[in-house]
């Protein structure tokens, strides 16, 4: 009897073109990293250029381009073929470039970056302050080493005694790291190098009761060193009973607490890190109750094909002598550094093509939100429902809403954000989820802090208001939202 078995026939692959490679990596660049791209490329394909300005001849340097091309259309040549890079469309491809905003917009100026030392500089440079020998000194610069950005010190004593003997060639005890700790611990920020966030907040409160010795602490020191667990978890009852205080006087206990910075290394963010900005993709605007979009000014450069290539292009052509293998290498290389230059300049604008009809699509979806700023207006709206819209993949409108900010009359928003799940509520009215969420977050900004609403009771209001879901359901939303348990919200 003969064998029998299953086969599976390969189907046959479709393969991307390296232009429609190239167009997805663009797409899914947001503006501020697509500079960068562009200047890449630059450096890398000399037959690409950036225009940064306009020909001071402007019109004659139009007429001279198209003066060119003509010659070059016109030219025999058994080896070239314009349209081998030129391409099918009327316009050559140098010329591929928008002009859409003049030399005097101030959107082409180069936004200004601050440059500050990084946190762990800002406490290497107080140690000169201190009285240390080389040996403490290097312990302290291994300290300050092993803190992490909040100004913790997540690393053993144990194991720095290990990393200091084996990396520095210096033997020490965990006694002489902890006494060099203490000496970190009178930097500043204060709580720096603390192993906890009850230790850092003692450090932080020891020192304002040194600052002001006429002010009472003996209650919040009491509360960190021995109720810490009870106060984490907002049972206040069990500290007025255990520790035999009054309300008023918890609360002032906790009022001094609260006042402490949990993480004191980011304290320093304004002043000693590099300050990051949000560019925005698309520009939404309102003209007489109409929406108008627009790309950012860097989504638009200004890109062509380097005239020089295109000239020993043409000098090429007007030689008729026979060409020696050196020429014709040269001749295919230049050809394939402007094939290349073509490809990117288009890539770039089917890419401004692309975002804006995307984006159109999702501000014609979410019309009445984008006029009044009301995110329960907000539609739900999945990839698909604009995939359908444009008649594009759901992969390509993924790539343009994913990384990307859209500025509003209301605010810049990751664009991402506004796509969201829909639900139903008692009258059958499909609604987004970021409506619901927004009556959450509204609901638990007007609760009474000292007797916060439970997931029960958000869930009941819910209910009420028409939207018939489980109290999971209304959990999952609230953490979603970064917001803790009524119990964490509690106040006295």
């Amino acid at each position: 009897m003969g064998k029998q078995g299953l086969y599976q026939k390969l189907s046959i692959q479709q393969k991307l073109s390296p232009q429609q490679i190239l167009l997805m990596k663009m797409l899914q660049i947001p503006a501020i990293a697509l500079e960068q791209r562009i200047k890449q490329e630059i450096e890398e394909n000399p037959a690409l250029d950036e225009l940064t300005g306009y020909d001071d001849n402007g019109g004659e340097a139009e007429k001279d381009e198209d003066e060119f091309i003509n010659e070059l259309d016109n030219s025999e040549s058994d080896e070239f073929d314009l349209k081998d890079f030129i391409g099918d469309d009327d316009t050559p491809g140098y010329k591929l470039r928008a002009n859409n905003y003049s030399r005097d917009d101030d959107n082409k100026k180069e936004i200004p970056f601050s440059v500050g030392k990084s946190f762990h500089d800002h406490l290497t440079s107080q140690l000169g302050l201190k009285r240390l020998n080389e040996k403490q000194l290097a312990i302290a610069t291994t300290i300050i080493g092993n803190m992490d950005d909040a100004g913790y010190l997540r690393r053993e004593i144990s194991s720095m005694v290990d990393d200091l003997s084996f990396s520095q060639n210096i033997t020490t005890t965990e006694g002489e790291i902890l006494k060099v700790l203490k000496i970190i611990h009178e930097l500043e920020p204060a709580g720096v190098g603390a192993c906890d966030l009850r230790e850092c907040l003692s450090i932080q409160l020891r020192r304002w009761q040194a600052e002001e010795p006429e002010t009472n602490f003996d209650l919040s020191i009491l509360i960190l060193e021995k109720y810490f667990e009870e106060f984490s978890k907002k049972h206040y009852d069990k500290i007025i009973k255990r520790a035999r205080v009054t309300e008023d006087e918890l609360r002032e206990a906790i009022e001094q607490i609260l006042k402490l910075n949990p993480k004191p290394g980011n304290s320093l963010g304004e002043t000693t890190r590099t300050s990051q900005y949000i560019l925005p993709d698309f520009i939404i605007t309102t003209n007489n109750g109409e929406l108008e979009l627009s790309l950012h000014s860097k989504n638009a450069p200004e890109l062509r094909i380097n005239r020089q290539y295109l000239e020993m292009i043409e000098g090429y052509m007007l030689d008729k002598s026979k060409k020696t293998r050196q020429q014709r290498e040269t001749f295919q290389f230049i050809k394939s550094k402007i094939e290349s230059a073509k490809w990117f300049i288009d890539a770039i604008r089917q890419r401004q093509n692309t975002l804006l009809l995307t984006m159109n699509a999702i501000m014609e979806y979410q019309k009445e939100y984008f006029q009044t700023g009301d995110e329960t207006k907000l539609r739900p709206m999945i990839l698909k429902d604009i995939a359908e819209i444009v008649n594009l993949d759901i992969s390509t409108v993924s790539r343009v809403a994913n990384s990307k900010y859209v500025q509003t009359p209301f605010g810049t928003f990751l664009l991402k954000t506004f796509f969201s799940e829909s639900m139903q509520t008692k009258t059958g009215e499909e609604v987004s989820t970021r409506e619901i969420k927004k009556i959450l977050q509204d609901t638990i900004d007007e609760e009474d802090k000292t007797k916060p609403v439970t997931d029960d009771q958000l869930t009941a209001i819910l209910k009420q208001k028409g939207y018939s879901i489980a109290r999971r359901t209304v959990a999952k939303y609230r953490e979603q939202l970064n917001i803790p348990v009524s119990r964490l919200r509690k106040e006295l």
